[in-house]
């Protein structure tokens, strides 16, 4: 339990083991955070995952008798905030569960109890009076799934921000500024694998919400720490959904006999002769969700494969399609490999480029094994990329 505003308490779990969580790997852990908002009426915004109801109760226990909750606000049905719910509406079948339409629905169907339970349905605009404080409802549908929304905790100025600012991490610190340069790691990494794919909507939201001028002076998100400087991690979404990057290009690839390895070295330095910062990641031993992170913040990605079976490497195109999911913004990009007796990786690679909606840049193709003069041909490449970047 710890106290975060006036009447506001953290009362979450944390997964300190959590290596995999939907999509990519969490190597740091998790949180799964739950606030009581303490006033005439008690609310509890959010709960935790199934597993992690007993330490979540413990933490409210330490506050009150969890039978006094009037309101649980389900802001996002997913099992990682929602799973705690059926044992804890067992201790609170009275309280009035508050959730947007889409996830009423989405409700129904991952708890079947729940057509017993006391649904009310908000939409924006909507609020809650809880005596002294008022709870005010934002939808922000496919932020990321159709049926999420915030809460904002007017008197407080505290937004429960739901999936939108979350970090995957495992801490007993409880607020960004604690942590450091791992809080933003993560939040750049969750944005770029979970929110990315919607970045126009995460222009769109944000504009919304600022033009309500709702005077945000904490951001509580459901993973990860809470933000006490609130205007950083808004202005990072504005930059990452944007697509606005650094002077910086990720390098991908796979190799068979080092040859297109070797390509991406001396690529890689030909950038760097120009100042380019360079983030080099071999496929068959890198996290793609970390390297998803890097070329958020990169104005170019370049993409190595050597021919197999006038193809690309199987490792590059599943790196290509998890790439393709997630969409990221006004990218530039180029291919490049090694072939023996056919080529078919570069153009392979190119075409998915292509359809990514990148500005797909001339690629260079080497035959067999890269001589020296060769290899000055691959610095070369990489000195004329710099002044796309």
């Amino acid at each position: 339990m710890l106290k975060i505003s006036e009447g506001v308490y953290w009362v979450g779990a944390i997964d300190w083991n959590l290596r995999f969580c939907g999509s990519y790997t969490t190597p740091r852990g998790t949180t799964y955070n739950a606030y009581l908002v303490i006033d005439e009426k008690i609310a509890l915004i959010d709960t935790v995952k199934s597993g992690f109801e007993a330490e979540m109760l413990e933490r409210i226990k330490e506050i009150i008798d969890p039978a006094k909750i009037d309101y649980v606000i389900c802001q996002h049905a997913e099992a990682d905030h929602a799973g705690a719910m059926p044992e804890l509406m067992k201790i609170i079948p009275q309280a009035r569960v508050v959730a947007t339409p889409a996830c009423k629905d989405i409700i129904s169907e991952h708890f079947p109890m729940s057509r017993a339970w006391n649904i009310q349905t908000v939409k924006t605009g909507d609020q809650i009076n809880l005596g002294q404080k008022t709870l005010r409802f934002i939808q922000t549908p496919m932020l990321h799934w159709p049926d999420n929304m915030v809460t904002y905790l007017k008197e407080n100025g505290v937004l429960f921000s739901n999936d939108v600012f979350g970090q995957h991490i495992a801490t007993n610190q409880r607020y960004d500024d604690e942590v450091g340069q791992p809080v933003v790691e993560e939040a750049t990494k969750y944005f770029a694998v979970i929110v990315s794919l919607y970045s126009s909507l995460v222009q769109k939201k944000i504009k919304e919400i600022e033009e309500m001028a709702l005077g945000i002076k904490m951001i509580a998100p459901a993973h990860g720490v809470i933000w006490r400087e609130p205007g950083k991690i808004i202005d990072a979404y504005k930059r990452w959904s944007s697509g606005v990057a650094g002077r910086k290009v990720t390098i991908v690839f796979d190799t068979m006999w080092h040859s297109t390895e070797k390509m991406a070295g001396e690529i890689a330095r030909g950038l760097m002769a120009e100042n380019v910062e360079v983030r080099v990641f071999n496929l068959r031993s890198s996290d793609w969700s970390e390297i998803i992170k890097d070329i958020i913040e990169s104005r170019m990605i370049l993409v190595g494969s050597p021919t197999l079976n006038m193809g690309m490497y199987p490792t590059v195109g599943g790196f290509l399609t998890f790439l393709k999911g997630i969409k990221p913004q006004n990218k530039k990009s180029a291919a490049f490999g090694s072939y023996g007796w056919g080529k078919g990786a570069v153009k392979a690679i190119t075409e998915e480029l292509v359809k990514m909606n990148f500005q797909v840049l001339d690629g260079l193709e080497i035959k067999f094994i890269p001589d020296r003069e060769e290899l000055q041909t691959c610095f070369q490449f990489g000195k004329k990329l710099a002044q796309e970047v």
